[in-house]
Order: structure tokens, then sequence, then C-alpha cells
């Protein structure tokens, strides 16, 4: 599969996020979205996914019934506590 097809099965939506460069929110308290999450840790949204539903994955903030977001602050404590020593 070239790069190419594998663009379509990305959704409108993400795929124009993907265009623009992510900047960091000004403050802790932002609360970025599932996508904008796995894109600051540079990580697929499958792993992304796989880390939420683990016992060590960040605390997240409820944006609707379905939908989940972290705030950079619970982001920071989260990658706090996966270093190694």
């Amino acid at each position: 599969m070239s790069i190419r097809e594998n663009e379509r099965h990305v959704p409108a939506n993400q795929q124009r996020a993907l265009d623009r460069p992510f900047s960091p929110a000004p403050h802790d308290d932002q609360v970025l979205s599932f996508f904008e999450w796995c894109q600051l840790n540079r990580i697929s949204e499958r792993t992304g996914r796989r880390i939420l539903k683990g016992p060590n994955g960040p605390k997240v903030t409820l944006l609707s019934p379905r939908r989940v977001g972290i705030t950079i602050r619970n982001n920071r404590e989260w990658q706090r506590s996966n270093e190694r020593p």
C-alpha cells in the first residue's frame, strides 16, 4: 500500500490537523483532544488508546460521554511518572 492509498483512510478532520504543526498550549489547564495528545507524544492513535485503557495512563477529562481529553498538566505528570531513574 502506498502512502497515498493510506491517506484515504484518515478522516478529513484529522487529515487537516496533520497538515498543520502542533503548537503547545499556553497553560497547564488547556485540554488536548485525544488526537492532539497523540501528536504531542508522537504516538499512534492505536497506541494512545492502549495507553488510556491500561492502568498507567494519564488522567483524562471527560468532554462528553464518548469523548475524552487530557490536560497539559496531566500529560506532564504522566510523562514524569514513566521516567526511568
